[in-house]
């Protein structure tokens, strides 16, 4: 019988561990669906998936219906070769004919119009000055069809102002978020994450975020400042017996003061 490989520093790959830990793209691709068909009483048939990296979501989409098309736009070269290999080796032929993965700038690049943006993992938040961020999401409006959405996500709470580290662990390693900065005066924040393995070793800083902790209110504003005609929350569900999250969204106006919260917030080019 052969011997499992252990899995250490020297031979993990990031970006799987990254789609391990982090991401979720089959809930991603069901949350998109629920949403625009509640907004539009449509199906969502194309997305964009802007600061795409790995581009999870977009191989998602195209392989849960046959009528689905995406469109993935990052800058990263290296990481967009990846996700190419990716494509190659998950896709099939016909699917493959379905998704274009673009090297752009999300924050300018034009695509064929679409039913969705999506812009999540909190990727926008590289763009610091309100200018830029309106930049992106007046882009983000160009790229959308009449009924079109796009959806991004956020987070905080009073923790998000603390400089901590959480861990989760995995079978082969563990999953490091380290909050390592931040700047009250310019909610400035820099993020880690890091991953440690069973044999001692580590991948420190296998990601780096340099990003500004952008309010709610802020982003709704700059939204409609874009040109959306309609901005909505949803949060995350909480479940009181398990204390813990949920994979539940809910609209909301008002919540608690959580140390820490999870939203997506979601806009529209039609009220």
């Amino acid at each position: 019988m052969k011997k499992k490989k252990i899995l250490t520093a020297k031979n993990a790959n990031p970006f799987e561990l990254y789609e391990k830990s982090v991401q979720n793209v089959d809930f991603e691709v069901e949350f998109i669906d629920k949403i625009y068909k509640k907004y539009t009483k449509k199906k969502c048939l194309t997305i964009r998936e802007d600061f795409c990296a790995s581009a999870k979501i977009s191989q998602a989409w195209v392989k849960s219906h046959s009528g689905k098309k995406a469109i993935a736009v990052d800058l990263d070269n290296t990481i967009l070769n990846y996700a190419r290999s990716e494509c190659k080796n998950s896709l099939s032929d016909d699917e493959m004919t379905r998704i274009k993965i673009l090297k752009g700038n999300s924050q300018s690049k034009i695509t064929p119009k679409v039913d969705c943006v999506s812009a999540f993992n909190f990727s926008y938040w590289v763009f610091k000055k309100r200018v830029d961020l309106i930049k992106y999401f007046k882009n983000a409006y160009k790229n959308l069809k009449p009924n079109g959405l796009i959806m991004l996500d956020a987070f905080g709470g009073y923790d998000a102002h603390q400089e901590l580290e959480e861990r989760t662990n995995y079978r082969d390693f563990t999953y490091c978020w380290d909050q390592h900065s931040f700047n009250p005066i310019t909610n400035d924040i820099i993020c880690y994450i890091h991953f440690e393995f069973k044999d001692g070793s580590s991948l420190k800083k296998a990601f780096e975020y340099n990003w500004r902790l952008w309010s709610l209110p802020e982003i709704r504003e700059c939204l409609f400042e874009a040109g959306f005609k309609r901005v909505d929350y949803y949060m995350q569900g909480w479940d009181e017996k398990k204390d813990e999250e949920t994979e539940e969204f809910y609209k909301m106006t008002k919540c608690d003061a959580d140390p820490g919260w999870l939203a997506y917030i979601i806009a529209s080019k039609f009220k």
